[in-house]
């Protein structure tokens, strides 16, 4: 049985609610909001020179410290780009910390409306939630250990920053379902695991074996939280766990045929070969 709270009622945002003044609207020659005849053109030109002079969200810290320093300069003469490798640790901490703070919200939704029959159930969601507050933790740690602050505001970290503001908004907001926020929790799952296979591949280049250890196992945790969070999710709309299944069936053989490659086992982690 779906969870969606969706019900047709007085909604008259579209035009065909009112198809009388609709009408009267396009055949008035007169009408003020059709504007006069252009393009975007010197709006594109304005947004334009706004970004040729903008140096961009930010940049890297200087590291603090004299062991902070020492290691910065050690990888640079290596050849190695630690300032990348930090700004995108400090993105995948933003995130994590944010992750918490959503799963903290799903917890207070569920708490409040209840797990009804979906297989969902609060010590799963809490588990996850651990998961997330020690994925966080464990991005200060490897920050802290290749000498930058944990504290410091990276372009990345305020980018992704930007970004979970609207999924903060949705798990936040008291009118939205179950389902809704789990379709909302489900975007960050997804953006997630990118972001952790952008990591450990660039800690792989940087050499950071113990690094790549520690977050390909984080990978591997996070598929599995995107596993159950879509299956709650598709339960939340209704969906039947046999087209579900068919449908995933059919998008892995579309894209086996056009790649002429088999798909990658979900369950192996960059970084890790045998």
């Amino acid at each position: 049985m779906a969870e969606q709270k969706e019900h047709v009622g007085m909604n008259k945002t579209g035009v065909q609610m009112a198809p009388l003044q609709t009408k009267a609207m396009l055949d008035d020659d007169n009408i003020i909001t059709r504007g006069t005849p252009g393009d975007e053109t010197a709006m594109a030109q304005l947004r334009q020179s706004y970004i040729a002079e903008e140096d961009g969200l930010g940049s890297i810290p200087v590291p603090a410290t004299m062991k902070g320093m020492v290691s910065m300069g050690v990888h640079m003469l290596k050849g190695d780009s630690p300032q990348i490798l930090l700004d995108k640790m400090a993105e995948r901490l933003a995130m994590e910390r944010t992750a918490t703070r959503l799963y903290d919200a799903l917890l207070t939704k569920l708490d409040a409306l209840g797990e009804g029959t979906l297989s969902i159930t609060r010590e799963q969601v809490a588990s996850i939630r651990g998961d997330e507050a020690r994925h966080a933790l464990l991005m200060r740690d490897a920050i802290a250990t290749m000498g930058g602050d944990p504290t410091a505001q990276t372009p990345s970290a305020d980018l992704v920053g930007v970004e979970a503001m609207g999924l903060v908004q949705v798990l936040s907001d008291p009118r939205t379902s179950l389902a809704q926020s789990l379709h909302a929790i489900l975007t960050a799952e997804l953006s997630d695991g990118v972001g952790w296979e952008t990591l450990i591949a660039l800690a792989s280049e940087s050499g950071q074996d113990e690094m790549v250890e520690g977050f390909s196992d984080a990978l591997l945790q996070e598929r599995k939280h995107q596993a159950m969070i879509q299956t709650w999710y598709e339960e939340a709309v209704g969906l039947d766990s046999t087209a579900s299944q068919a449908a995933a069936a059919s998008t892995g053989q579309a894209s086996t045929a056009n790649t002429g490659t088999a798909m990658p086992d979900a369950g192996s982690a960059p970084g890790k070969h045998s």
